[in-house]
């Protein structure tokens, strides 16, 4: 069975290579708009349009998704599987009606939305998973066919963590569509919501248990980025932490406001510290 792929995220894109390579290779890949990246805020295709255009696969780049025009160009690939993967926009009525396969990694209904694999590290989960649901209006609401568990280790970062949901995702997906499983409602009990990262998220609380603070270094690295107050008012990036001997946090790898990634050490003997 063909496929129309929507994605946009690096995490998308890695499921996008696994599926490609399958009988279910996307006849359309389908993106969002280039926009503003790094520091000089220079418009760059997502990672989903790279690897679309790397697999020689169309793509389409939408200003919006639910528009008749941009309907019309899906609807075109007839009898193709809707799938989607971390897309980041919603998608209306109009291509919800032609049933839209979810690929998400979490263990719904545990954190439903933007952000699962972070907050899942940052509450300090012992496992999470992936879930194949049927895409429905409201927020990852849908009825699920097909779920994974794996363990959330001690060391996993957001980079580790990702790379085996990244496989555990592709292996779900293609199960779902050869084998079309039947789809069962979530459950109403352990509905979580996993917010996007804000800034606030990013910043570490002294005041705050050792434990909580290396999680959040753990959640965002290495995408995000954990950081630390300075009292100058700028921000010392942190890329690794642990819990000291001691009980308190101890930072492992930093990165100085506009400079490289350094041991902790290296950088207070920088400062004189």
């Amino acid at each position: 069975m063909s496929t129309v792929y929507l994605g946009t995220s690096p995490f998308a894109a890695e499921v996008l290579r696994r599926l490609a390579q399958t009988e279910h290779r996307p006849s359309l890949v389908v993106t969002r708009p280039d926009a503003p990246q790094g520091r000089g805020r220079r418009l760059a295709p997502p990672p989903v349009a790279v690897l679309g255009e790397e697999l020689g696969i169309p793509v389409f780049q939408p200003e919006r998704l639910n528009e008749p025009d941009a309907v019309a160009r899906i609807e075109a690939q007839a009898g193709a599987m809707l799938v989607v993967c971390a897309y980041g926009a919603i998608v209306g009525e109009a291509l919800l009606r032609h049933g839209v396969l979810n690929v998400h990694p979490s263990l719904l209904p545990r954190w439903r939305g933007a952000a699962p694999i972070e907050r899942a590290i940052m509450a300090g989960d012992a496992e999470t998973g992936v879930s194949i649901m049927r895409l429905e209006a409201g927020l990852d609401t849908g009825p699920v066919c097909l779920r994974e568990r794996i363990p959330i280790a001690p060391d996993d970062t957001y980079g580790t963590l990702a790379g085996k949901l990244e496989a555990v995702s592709a292996a779900l997906l293609l199960r779902a569509l050869e084998e079309r499983p039947p789809f069962a409602a979530q459950p109403e009990e352990g509905v979580t919501y996993a917010e996007k990262i804000t800034a606030a998220d990013r910043t570490l609380d002294p005041g705050r248990p050792a434990r909580e603070n290396v999680d959040v270094v753990r959640a965002l690295s290495p995408h995000i980025g954990a950081r630390i107050a300075l009292p100058d008012g700028a921000y010392l990036g942190v890329r690794a932490a642990r819990v000291g001997e001691d009980g308190a946090l101890e930072l492992l790898e930093v990165q100085p406001p506009g400079g490289r990634p350094m041991a902790y050490a290296d950088y207070l003997r920088g400062r004189g510290g």
